[in-house]
């Protein structure tokens, strides 16, 4: 078997969480992706949503086993040294079905790695004819490239903050927003003040969610505090009192990962329409929040199809995006939210 030589590489990526329209919770996910040839590889299996076995919320000792099971310095997990390559992000269950592949040395005796036979998996043993992923790899990777990759993870597990700070007025949603980013795997505190917070747990946050009462002079002051702290922090400036909307808004601003190996790139919304910038086909759902003038929430699902890469102008229901309304799209490991101008 022979199989042209491919990079290697690995790339923060995210299955975002969020409260879903009909009030489900979907768990949000951080992990790294393989990125082969430049592009994420999940990409390549259409809208599959799944996350890596490198993912940053198991233990570091199962973590450090699956970096040196994708060295092979341990066994195959599976029947015919097939390794799982993507899992289930709600339970990682072979029941649920994985993508997986053959990992081994190259056969000619070089000092290479080779995935092939990609495969949907739901049992110890595969069907290549019914279930393979025809089109995708065999992949050749050069030895010193894959390691080095894989095994500076062993110096360290994957690291990320999960943690929100939240700050507003409105201290019952406040509550509800937290109680909604504990559920779906995102730690959150409330606070009106962060002076004289330690700047080492002012690190461990990744994202500050203001409330729309809060005036600049106490944003400002947040922020210094931060910034005193040495912590990169994602601010994000809450755009009404809906819970789903803000989480979705909290998702999109952790989400580190590069803007040019995301699923969604731009989202507007005005007069109506929408507009997406879409870099992998995928599925795409569209959901309108809007407030009436007794600020009751309204939800809309207005949007939901498979798209093609590129830039997109949607119509969206007239009555789902007059007065104050939001508009949020998401899709497997992205989430985009924007304020619908008129």
């Amino acid at each position: 078997m022979s199989a042209e030589y491919a990079t290697f590489g690995l790339a923060p990526a995210m299955r975002a969480g969020g409260v879903l329209a009909n009030g489900d919770f979907q768990v949000h996910r951080d992990f790294l992706d393989f990125i082969v040839d430049g592009r994420p590889l999940l990409f390549q299996l259409s809208d599959l949503d799944a996350v890596s076995p490198l993912a940053a919320d198991i233990p570091p000792a199962i973590f450090t086993d699956h970096v040196r099971s994708l060295l092979l310095e341990a066994g195959a997990p599976l029947a015919e040294g097939r390794y799982v390559i993507y899992g289930c992000p709600e339970c990682e269950g072979l029941e649920c079905g994985a993508v997986t592949a053959v990992i081994e040395r190259a056969p000619d005796d070089q000092d290479d790695y080779v995935w092939r036979d990609f495969a949907w998996q739901t049992d110890e043993r595969v069907d290549l004819e019914l279930n393979g992923y025809h089109g995708i790899g065999p992949f050749r990777f050069r030895g010193d490239e894959y390691r080095t990759a894989l095994g500076g993870l062993l110096d360290g597990a994957a690291s990320t903050r999960r943690r929100v700070l939240l700050i507003g007025a409105r201290v019952a949603v406040l509550a509800r927003l937290a109680a909604a980013l504990r559920t779906i795997g995102i730690g959150a505190d409330i606070t009106q003040d962060a002076t004289g917070v330690p700047p080492e747990e002012l690190r461990g946050y990744g994202a500050v969610a203001f409330g729309r009462a809060v005036d600049e002079a106490q944003r400002d002051a947040v922020r210094a505090e931060f910034d005193r702290a040495g912590a990169d922090i994602a601010y994000v400036d809450g755009l009404a009192p809906i819970v789903p909307l803000l989480v979705a808004q909290i998702e999109s601003a952790l989400d580190r990962s590069p803007a040019d190996r995301r699923r969604l790139a731009r989202l507007v919304a005005a007069d109506g329409e929408a507009g997406l910038d879409v870099t992998s086909t995928c599925r795409v759902q569209l959901t309108a929040y809007r407030l009436d003038r007794l600020y009751r929430t309204h939800t809309h699902d207005v949007f939901d199809a498979v798209l093609d890469p590129g830039r997109h102008r949607i119509s969206l229901d007239r009555k789902a995006t007059k007065g104050e309304s939001f508009l949020v799209a998401r899709t497997t490991g992205s989430v985009l939210v924007a304020p619908m101008a008129h």
